[in-house]
């Protein structure tokens, strides 16, 4: 059973950092695309940023030049860097399989940016 743990979410200020990690067990995630999403109060869960496993990788627009995602097979960890962050950014943030989350859902990691 394949199991998915965020972390690394935290309250900051608008123009913070944080950096979000997922580890993945219970498979050998190399051969999987994977995304992060986030899903804010009140909203839908959407897609956030998608990692081939060449490394090629995808930002949905409103991150773009703010977020970067990567990857580390050997620890079967994928990870979210987030620079400049905006209160438009709260949200719980989760990773999975991209386009498409396969995996059941982990508990996601809260990032509250506030002043």
């Amino acid at each position: 059973q394949v199991q998915l743990v965020e972390s690394g979410g935290g309250y900051v200020q608008p123009g913070g950092s944080l950096r979000l990690s997922c580890v993945v067990s219970g498979t050998t995630f190399s051969s999987y695309a994977m995304g992060w999403y986030r899903q804010a109060p009140g909203k839908q869960r959407e897609w956030v940023a998608r990692i081939f496993s060449a490394g090629i990788t995808y930002y949905t627009d409103s991150v773009k030049g703010r977020f970067t995602t990567s990857r580390d097979s050997a620890k079967n960890t994928v990870y979210l860097q987030m620079n400049n962050l905006k209160p438009d950014d709260t949200a719980v943030y989760y990773c999975n399989t991209a386009p498409s989350a396969v995996w059941n859902w982990g508990q996601g990691t809260q990032v509250t940016v506030s002043s």
